[in-house]
């Protein structure tokens, strides 16, 4: 009698997804001083009827929830979580901007550690290819 293969959570996340009937998720990564430029990509992608998540913040703006370094620093620790959580979410990472920095870059290889499809604005910067930072 063979063994019953279990499903891993990602499966299981896709089947349920599947199932519900959710169309396409797509993620929306870059600096956040692409923010105009992010707003215009989920204006698109939602256009096409796909379900998008971006990040939520832009810390480069002042707001009081981030106002001082005390507040500043865990808070940048929960939203680098949260946006992990939204790649893991997704079924395709949308790379916004003709810039790279480290931050996205980090998400860039947490995606491709995935497994996670990537797109990109700008694909001459895509450092999979040897683009430029």
């Amino acid at each position: 009698m063979p063994y019953p293969q279990y499903l891993t959570a990602e499966e299981k996340l896709e089947q349920g997804k599947q199932a519900l009937g959710i169309p396409r998720i797509v993620v929306i990564c870059g600096s956040t001083r692409f923010m105009v430029d992010m707003q215009e990509a989920n204006l698109r992608e939602t256009a096409a009827g796909h379900i998008v998540v971006a990040p939520g913040c832009n810390l480069k703006e002042p707001h009081p929830f981030w106002a001082d370094d005390m507040l500043m620093a865990p808070l940048k620790i929960r939203l680098d979580d949260l946006h992990r959580a939204k790649i893991r979410l997704a079924d395709e990472v949308l790379v916004v901007g003709d810039y790279i920095g480290d931050s996205t870059r980090a998400e860039i290889q947490y995606a491709v550690s995935l497994g996670k499809p990537i797109r990109y604005t700008h694909p001459e910067v895509n450092p999979l290819l040897g683009g430029a930072a």
